[in-house]
């Protein structure tokens, strides 16, 4: 049987506590690592571990693939001057809460696929597929990942030095532990909680058509 969704020590606060256990009931039997697994704001500033961060990108590394092509790249700040020009890509807003997480890292997909230089027209939802089984492995770890729409496209090229005929910047994304909420602004701790979802009925069809 599922077991209730419980938030761990890290997420803090009773306010948060009562949020998530009143809002994220699954419908049906699931493993509770999908409940568990959301996309916090206020992170610990804690450098990870080397490992730590090489065990994330091994779990991404072995998502499914169209053909196998595995089209998924990221790309990670190493050293402060690249925290500094992957930060310098992000909204202001991301900015404020994201310089805190101490792994910072783009996601990307190769548009064609490798063998024939045809275009790869599932590349994005396979790459979609290993931040998926990241953010799952994060929460495995007792880390969190979000990932961020909310950045300069443009820009995000030139820092990468990657041309957009060949790869699709899909999205930023941070990890690491929970931390405090102290630095986050009241429009952004007003919603640090994890959400609920739309009933599975808005998302299920049987049959056909489809309406």
């Amino acid at each position: 049987m599922f077991k209730p969704f419980t938030v761990t020590a890290e997420i803090g606060d009773d306010m948060i506590l009562s949020k998530a256990r009143n809002s994220r009931q699954p419908d049906y039997d699931i493993d509770s690592m999908f409940i568990d697994r959301w996309s916090p704001r206020a992170f610990d500033s804690t450098p990870l571990a080397s490992a730590q961060i090489q065990t994330l990108f091994e779990a991404a590394r072995w998502a499914p693939s169209c053909f196998n092509e595995q089209p998924w790249v990221f790309a990670y700040a190493k050293t402060q001057a690249d925290r500094n020009a992957f930060i310098s890509v992000l909204v202001t807003k991301n900015q404020i809460w994201a310089s805190h997480a101490p792994l910072l890292f783009f996601i990307m997909a190769r548009r064609k696929f490798q063998k024939n230089s045809q275009d790869n027209r599932h590349a994005i939802f396979d790459a979609g597929s290993a931040w998926m089984s990241l953010a799952l492995q994060a929460r495995k770890m007792g880390l969190y990942a979000h990932a961020m729409a909310g950045f300069n496209q443009k820009k995000a090229y030139t820092v990468l030095n990657l041309s957009p005929d060949d790869y699709h910047i899909m999205a930023a994304a941070v990890a690491g532990h929970r931390g405090k909420n102290d630095y986050l602004p009241e429009d952004l701790l007003n919603i640090e909680a994890p959400n609920d979802r739309r009933p599975l009925n808005e998302i299920l069809h049987a049959g056909f058509p489809v309406k």
